[in-house]
């Protein structure tokens, strides 16, 4: 089949990549020239593994393509999809305005005596499909045969290859059975289910597994709390809960609250169309205030361990400034966001990420942080370590090294990383999140927001 894929941010870059490696033609826009020819000589501008190699295996062998001409991209495609950005709005809402734009240029470039199925990819609230294709219905030429089709996206960065390559299921929703045959054509090898159902039903569908899953995260450090204050381990009662199938394990796992480019505006845009539909989604909310007062409970500890919330001529050792592992995204990062709370108190930061360094330090600049070459570089001479995000190396560390390099040996660990065993019979006063250590101070959630 005949691809073209309008954006090259992760959805539609990845999933450009992996429909050319399906053995379809595929052509990716994007209105950014530098970014393309970048791609095109095989400067990824995200980190993904195996990105790289599956771009430029694709290229070289003839099915993938790229430009910044949406009339080039869209010629002969039997499906044009639309993966641009969805950021969220002052007031928790889906800003559209790229979805919409792009969706009157597709309009303009439809092609007579062809019939092409337009599908959304971007996470969009429900009924905006609709408005989809009222927009190129408004411009398109007459008599073009088009339909208009909801096909979210589940992928988890970091591991968004192998999702779409082994996705759980599909999802599609359109209003005729011809669309649906054609998307079922592109997707029918796979071996998941395929659910076809309306648009609204597609739209809903992917804002309710985000929302569930950010529940799970919210409901895990809320009985992490408990925990920590009964004298229970949370990783524990995690393990006890999901080995129930009813449960499962993934995302019963307690720390600093979740993050990224998904949960937080996915959760507030599901929030805030349950307001436009005059419903009190009351739930939704309990999640994100709870997603809110985590990173103030870890930093809270951090106030008490050193007497007080002015932290002026202390340095803190940061491990993690991407929001999660195997990404470089540090959009809504929980790590960015404790950093910054703790640089407002007058701390000093030495800070190292794998992939996120030069991220972060566009966006958080080098007033009082270090941006270190390792991990171990990040710690000289710092009064304590903090470990943020849950990359694998940092499980690694040589617990005698860190000693060393510490003025004291003191650790925060935001994602309970960390062997509590090891660390404390290393010698180390440890805070971890949800269970006793040797460094409890009874920390109240409820009562650990900022001083009014």
């Amino acid at each position: 089949m005949k691809l073209c894929v309008i954006g090259t941010g992760y959805v539609g870059l990845v999933g450009a990549a992996v429909f050319a490696d399906w053995g379809n033609e595929v052509v990716g826009v994007d209105i950014d020239e530098k970014k393309i020819k970048k791609i095109e000589s095989g400067e990824m501008p995200i980190f993904e593994p195996g990105l790289e190699e599956l771009v430029l295996e694709n290229i070289k062998a003839g099915r993938l393509k790229f430009t910044t001409k949406l009339k080039e991209g869209m010629k002969d495609a039997d499906i044009v999809f639309i993966c641009v950005g969805t950021p969220q709005g002052d007031s928790g809402q889906a800003d559209l305005s790229y979805v919409l734009g792009v969706a009157g240029e597709i309009g303009k470039n439809l092609q007579k005596g062809r019939y092409t199925v337009v599908v959304t990819k971007s996470t969009v609230p429900v009924r905006t499909n609709e408005r989809v294709k009222e927009v190129i219905q408004s411009v398109a030429p007459k008599g073009v045969k088009f339909d208009v089709v909801s096909n979210p996206e589940f992928l988890r960065e970091g591991y968004s290859i192998e999702d779409m390559q082994n996705t759980d299921r599909t999802v599609i929703g359109a209003q005729t059975e011809r669309a649906k045959k054609v998307i079922r054509k592109l997707y029918g090898h796979l071996e998941s289910p395929i659910v076809e159902t309306d648009l609204r039903s597609a739209e809903m569908t992917k804002y309710a597994a985000n929302a569930f899953l950010a529940t799970k995260i919210s409901f895990i450090n809320e009985i992490g709390q408990l925990c920590e204050k009964a004298g229970a381990n949370v990783q524990e009662v995690a393990r006890g809960m999901g080995l129930d199938k009813r449960i499962g394990t993934r995302f019963l796992v307690a720390g600093i609250g979740y993050g990224g480019s998904c949960f937080p505006k996915d959760v507030a845009a599901l929030s805030r169309t349950s307001l436009d539909f005059a419903y009190d989604f009351s739930l939704i909310r309990g999640v994100m205030r709870v997603n809110d007062l985590q990173k103030h409970s870890f930093t809270s500890k951090i106030y008490q361990e050193f007497k007080g919330e002015a932290l002026g001529g202390k340095t803190f050792a940061v491990l993690g400034l991407a929001f999660k592992e195997n990404t470089d995204d540090i959009r809504e990062s929980v790590a960015i966001k404790i950093i910054h709370l703790l640089r407002g108190r007058g701390a000093s930061l030495r800070v190292f990420d794998p992939e996120a360094n030069e991220n972060a330090r566009s966006y958080l600049g080098d007033v009082g942080i270090h941006y270190a070459k390792d991990a171990y570089d990040a710690m000289k001479d710092a009064d304590a370590l903090l470990v943020l995000t849950e990359w694998k190396e940092f499980r690694e560390l040589d617990l005698q090294k860190v000693k060393k390099l510490l003025k004291n040996p003191t650790i925060f660990d935001g994602r309970n990383l960390l062997d509590q065993a090891e660390v404390e019979g290393a010698g180390f006063k440890y805070h971890a999140v949800g269970k006793r250590t040797n460094a409890y101070h009874g920390t109240d959630v409820k009562s650990a927001l900022l001083p009014k």
